[in-house]
């Protein structure tokens, strides 16, 4: 794959821009004169020119491209945006502040292919309802039916998900090494890093004491997420904080868990109110109960997504390290795939 271009003798600005690469996860080619650029002008992904070389690159005219940029470290020169005309730039970077605009630029250039992937938030509508292990069997029959799947844990305080899945040992990133970054995360370093089997990649707590998500770490997660897998499926903490609020704005749809009982319905319909400030699509699944599937939905006023069946021996097969089977012939096979089914249709 050909590389990002830089046209530049600063030392100085080169090594900003080396620097603003690598946090992108990408490499330069470098050239110290126009005469050296030209075999890579055409082919690179992306082109950076360095003021310092601007008048003599204009000078040979080189043929007009798309995602060219002139950097500086002195916006303040007037001459700076009729140098940006001349070599057919598209903008100016002004470094150090425009540092970020150049990260996505670059990461860009690593990952022209998109999957424009759906992500779906799973909720319970209070504690216990199984919201956990709905956004587990939603992972696991998307990723058994060959789509490419994130699992993502946003509830610090829930156990970890990938305990629920027997993968806490599995090698891999998890949360904390993830919240330091700022801007944009490359997809396809993304799936290298996390813990992976098969096509389902999951992104859960450590052990120990947890800081809680930035919405900053959030928002790039789920839209690295959503450029390199098909389904991103974010299990959500009832009490609502800006990580979480972050995804359900992200989200195609919400999944509230609610069991079908008045004071399940009850306290669903509490934490409903406070996904509809934030998410435009919300469903409930319901858990058995006393009350009719038809009777939860009418009263949260919203549609019934499908039940969640009850099954005994699923928590302690899971305990085990035993993935649950979700075949077609099973009820949990059945909602998974009707609802996987739902997401990617709609997409």
């Amino acid at each position: 794959m050909a590389r990002p271009l830089v046209i530049t003798e600063d030392q100085a600005l080169l090594d900003d821009l080396v620097r603003v690469a690598a946090a992108a996860g990408a490499q330069l080619d470098v050239a110290h004169s126009p005469a050296l650029a030209r075999p890579q002008w055409s082919v690179a992904p992306v082109v950076v020119v360095g003021d310092d070389l601007a008048e003599e690159l204009a000078a040979t005219g080189p043929p007009a491209r798309q995602r060219v940029f002139l950097a500086t470290r002195d916006l303040s020169d007037p001459g700076a945006w009729r140098r940006c005309v001349a070599v057919g730039a598209q903008a100016v970077i002004d470094l150090p502040d425009d540092e970020r605009r150049l990260v996505e630029e670059f990461a860009d250039a690593l990952e022209p292919a998109s999957r424009a992937g759906v992500i779906a938030c799973v909720v319970g509508g209070r504690g216990g309802a199984g919201a956990s292990v709905l956004s587990a069997c939603l992972a696991l029959k998307a990723s058994g039916d060959r789509l490419r799947t994130l699992l993502v844990d946003a509830d610090r305080l829930g156990g970890g998900i990938d305990a629920l899945l027997g993968r806490e040992e599995a090698a891999g990133a998890r949360w904390g090494d993830l919240t330091a970054r700022e801007g944009r995360i490359n997809a396809g370093a993304l799936q290298a890093a996390l813990p992976a089997f098969g096509d389902l990649a999951l992104l859960s707590f450590g052990r120990g004491e947890v800081a809680p998500i930035p919405p900053a770490a959030m928002r790039s997660v789920l839209e690295a997420g959503r450029r390199g897998f098909d389904l991103v499926v974010a299990d959500l903490p009832r009490h609502l904080d800006p990580a979480a609020v972050e995804a359900l704005a992200r989200a195609e749809t919400t999944f509230l868990v609610a069991t079908a009982d008045v004071r399940g319905v009850l306290a669903a319909g509490q934490v409903l109110r406070e996904l509809t400030r934030h998410t435009a699509d919300a469903r409930v699944v319901t858990r058995p109960g006393v009350l009719s599937d038809q009777a939860v939905a009418e009263t949260l006023a919203i549609p019934c997504a499908g039940r969640l069946p009850d099954h005994p021996r699923l928590p302690a097969a899971l305990n085990r390290g035993e993935l649950p089977r979700l075949g077609a012939r099973t009820a949990l096979g059945v909602l998974c795939g009707t609802l996987v089914h739902t997401l990617v249709a709609g997409s």
